[in-house]
């Protein structure tokens, strides 16, 4: 079983990880899911998420998750080939948290080497949690 901390980690590396590691047939579990880093300009990351909602009509979707904890899920399953039979038994693999669950120490959990956001210099960010506020997420 694979946690993964995703304190102050770039939440695309971060998913690409997960997704590899689920595909192996790994249980993955994600930790602070709210705290991961999506770079980039603000105001193109608000216009990048505001389209995604855009899509679609209310009753017939697609839906996109307000939930940070739910939007790095969904971020992971953009990974995986989940039209296909190995992907879909990956992606029910993994699991998300909001914060560190009752059941899991802290010390368990680690983070993906090369993903964190002290690799890139300098690059504006903001976190996941961050994004889940301006998009609608009232918790």
């Amino acid at each position: 079983m694979a946690i993964i901390d995703a304190t102050n980690m770039i939440l695309g590396r971060l998913a690409t990880q997960a997704a590899k590691q689920a595909l192996k047939g790994e249980e993955v579990t994600v930790v602070n899911c709210e705290k991961a880093v999506v770079t980039g300009n603000k105001e193109n990351i608000y216009e990048n998420y505001m389209k995604k909602f855009d899509v679609g009509q209310v009753n017939q979707g697609p839906y996109f998750p307000k939930r940070p904890d739910m939007l790095v899920r969904r971020t992971i399953r953009g990974m995986l080939p989940r039209k296909k039979p190995k992907g879909r038994a990956a992606f029910e693999r993994v699991k998300c948290h909001i914060g560190m669950p009752q059941g899991i120490k802290a010390e368990d959990a680690k983070t993906v080497p090369g993903a964190g956001i002290e690799k890139v210099k300098k690059v504006p960010f903001m976190t996941v949690s961050q994004l889940c506020r301006h998009i609608g997420f009232k918790g």
